[in-house]
């Protein structure tokens, strides 16, 4: 036996209770976690940030020492 296809309506009505399934599963983090991941990205970010600040210097330095020795 062949098996029909379902419906477009019922499709997204299955997505959709699938969906509230699993966001019942969901382990949403405390404000003070979400503070503290945010403070950590900002950081690393600005790490970052100077790191490639320092490292656009130096290769401007050097391009610019060689091109005018």
């Amino acid at each position: 036996m062949e098996k029909t296809k379902p419906s477009f309506f019922q499709r997204i009505s299955k997505y959709v209770r699938e969906v509230k399934s699993e966001m019942k599963k969901v382990v949403w983090p405390s404000f003070k976690k979400i503070r503290q991941n945010t403070l950590v990205v900002m950081l690393y970010v600005f790490i970052v940030g100077i790191v490639i600040w320092i490292l656009d210097a130096l290769f401007t330095w050097a391009m610019s020492f060689i091109i005018n020795r």
